[in-house]
Parts: structure tokens; sequence; C-alpha cells
């Protein structure tokens, strides 16, 4: 065989082995995502199965339990509770009334039980449109 009928299979090849990996690539990352749920969609949840949840802190709620803290998250339209409970890092940003979002799984008692270190706070945007007060 000639050299350059050499150069174009092992192209081939590579370029082939290039779309395999590509191809798994594209599957694997479009199968793990999973579309983050508020607690109003969590009351079917299963226990034990793992979840993303987000929402909004409920004021007043935040108590520090051990090594880490309890609270309740509800729905961003103010609807639907839900008691949590997390270990882990806090982000500085954690407060009342601020948007997180956290891993985890529902328990038998309809506790959200994070994930330790998954705690995600959502900052508000300065470019939100106002509330009329």
């Amino acid at each position: 065989m000639d050299q350059a009928k050499k150069r174009q299979i092992r192209l081939f090849v590579a370029l082939g082995f290039a779309l395999v990996l590509a191809t798994g690539l594209v599957y694997t990352s479009f199968n793990a995502s999973s579309e983050a749920r508020e607690p109003s969609e969590l009351g079917d949840a299963v226990p034990g199965k793992s979840y993303e949840m987000t929402g909004m802190v409920t004021p007043g709620t935040i108590e520090k339990q051990g090594e880490g803290i309890k609270f309740e998250v509800n729905d961003r339209d103010g609807s639907g509770s839900i008691p949590v409970t997390y270990v882990g890092v806090v982000p500085d940003p954690f407060r009342d009334g601020r948007e997180i979002v956290l891993k985890g799984s529902v328990d038998e008692s309809g506790t959200f039980v994070g994930e330790r270190d998954t705690l995600v706070t959502k900052c508000p945007s300065k470019f939100s449109e106002k509330k009329n007060q």
C-alpha cells in the first residue's frame, strides 16, 4: 500500500473515532441533565430518589442545627413550601428571601434532605423588573 492511501485510512479512522466520542459526550450531557423542581412539585416525590430543587428561602425559618441548618423553601410565587435540612458549605449570600438551588432527596417525613455541598444561592439581578409597592 502506498503512503497516501495509509494516511487517508488513518484520517478516516481518527475522524470516525472523534465522531463516536462527540456523540457519546452529547448523549451523556443531555441524558444527565434534569429540570429543577419547585417545592409544590415535590409532593409526589419518591423517598430516596435524587432531585434538584429550586425556590425561595421562607423568611424567618433559618435555624442552626448541629453542623447544618434547617429552613423552609417555598415556590417563587409564594405557594407550596417544604422543610429542608442541609449539612455542608453555606454560601455567603444565603439568607431569608433568596432563591436557592439544592440537590437532595425527600425523606419519609416529607423533609427535603440536601446533599452535602450542593447548596447554591442565586443573587437577585439588578436588571430584573422592580415590584411596585
